[in-house]
């Protein structure tokens, strides 16, 4: 403690102060007491300078309406409020449960986000896992969410409105913007919201020219129906809305990706993954062929790019749509010689992004990448080593071990047996076949 002491004032006098405040006590205490390590000190800082005990307010003090509902809605749930982490499981086939998933959500549409959403834990979506932690600048945040309304389904509801009307923030008035508040108003409940936000989604879409905002907007879209059909949501003019979105998506698709450059690609890239599993996630047969019959339109487009190209065809695959002789053969194209090495390099990315399990159990697609690489010349591996540095090295630690050990047991018993059958060799059988083989070479004469 002495040295903690004297290490304490020797700062404050380096830095010119007449006595130490809290961040040279701090530096010392770490430097002698806690021996440099940083996590105590971060105990330290939790339990003694901040501390984890809130104050109290008594009854009688005036309060906003909207504290008052706050404060209502926590004791009829039983939920405390309480500074330190609170896991929280909800299962959502239960009212109460359920009111208390909706009341977190408000809150969080709100500016509150007393609790964070951790998993869902299962398969489907009636199980929620939140962490509550209650800070007291959430008191400050409510009173100025009061303007809004005197209770917390009303403000939610006149605060979702304001933003869908870009009457807070010009920004939530855009597609992204209006979609992601679309699904927070699916999962808060707010029934009054939701006939606005979809009008208001529907009228920024048909004058949208950029296929990338629709594209960028259909995956909440999709999740927000999703939870619609669990919390038990009107979810027939919703699918109106993301049904319009698919078509419009499907129907651009191949004339926004033509003539990408690489640039360009890699941004269409994660997109083109998005709208995929939204419509996965969304089950609708004639959506999804519709998604289908576009993805084959783009695999059959030229001058497509090679990233996107073998993306597609990596999608047709899964789908089930295209199948292994389909694919072998597509691959055998995109990796000829005839094409650059860069565009061959880019394709192997696309189709075997996420994904090395694939490479290593089809046989078939094995031998046309290990062809295709041992066909390069050092000039052409020199220059998409870094391309296929950039794909394999996405794939884990396993994935990359077991396609080493691949290739080295199958080098180590072709030179073997190259050696066996030069040292096994019959030269008296071999003479015998020479004059046949002279024969049909017409050399016999000779």
């Amino acid at each position: 403690m002495i040295e903690t002491v004297r290490l304490t004032q020797t700062l404050a006098a380096l830095r010119g102060r007449q006595l130490p405040d809290l961040i040279e006590i701090n530096e010392a205490i770490r430097a002698v007491l806690c021996f440099g390590d940083a996590a105590p000190m971060a105990v330290i800082h939790q339990q003694l300078i901040v501390h984890e005990t809130l104050g109290a307010v008594p009854d009688e003090a005036p309060n906003m309406p909207l504290q008052q509902d706050v404060q209502r809605e926590q004791k009829r749930l039983r939920m405390p409020l309480d500074a330190t982490l609170q896991p929280l499981e909800l299962d959502l086939r239960k009212p109460t449960d359920l009111q208390r998933s909706q009341l977190l959500y408000r809150l969080d549409l709100l500016g509150v986000p007393w609790g964070k959403l951790v998993s869902t834990r299962s398969k489907g979506t009636f199980r929620e896992i939140w962490q509550l932690t209650w800070q007291p600048e959430f008191v400050v945040r409510l009173i100025e969410r009061a303007a809004w309304g005197n209770t917390v389904f009303d403000a939610a509801v006149g605060y979702a409105k304001a933003r869908a009307t870009g009457q807070i923030d010009n920004a939530a008035s855009t597609l992204p913007a209006l979609s992601t508040l679309l699904r927070q108003t699916v999962l808060a409940e707010l029934p009054e919201a939701l006939a606005l936000i979809l009008q208001r989604l529907q009228n920024e879409a048909a004058v949208a020219n950029d296929l990338a905002l629709l594209m960028d907007a259909l995956p909440e879209l999709a999740n927000a129906l999703r939870y619609g059909d669990v919390r038990r949501t009107d979810t027939a003019l919703m699918r109106q809305v993301v049904s319009g979105f698919v078509t419009r998506v499907c129907v651009g698709l191949a004339a926004t990706c033509a003539s990408l450059n690489d640039d360009a690609a890699v941004e269409m890239l994660p997109r083109i993954n998005a709208v995929h599993d939204a419509v996965h996630l969304l089950d609708d047969d004639e959506m999804g062929q519709m998604w289908r019959s576009s993805l084959q339109q783009l695999a059959l487009m030229r001058g497509l790019h090679g990233l996107l190209a073998g993306r597609v065809c990596r999608m047709l695959l899964d789908g089930r749509v295209l199948d292994q002789d389909a694919v072998t053969r597509q691959m055998g194209l995109a990796l000829s010689m005839a094409n650059p090495p860069d565009q061959a390099a880019a394709w192997v990315e696309g189709f075997l992004s996420q994904s090395g399990l694939l490479l290593l159990h089809d046989e078939g697609l094995w031998r046309i990448v290990d062809g295709w690489v041992s066909q390069l010349t050092p000039e052409h591996f020199t220059q998409v080593l870094p391309l296929l540095r950039r794909t394999f090295t996405a794939f884990s630690a396993p994935e990359r071990r077991q396609m080493g050990q691949r290739v080295a047991a199958s080098n180590t018993p072709a030179l073997g047996a190259t050696r066996s059958s030069e040292a096994e060799l019959d030269q008296a059988r071999a003479e015998a076949a020479l004059p046949l083989l002279l024969q049909l070479l017409g050399l016999s004469n000779q």
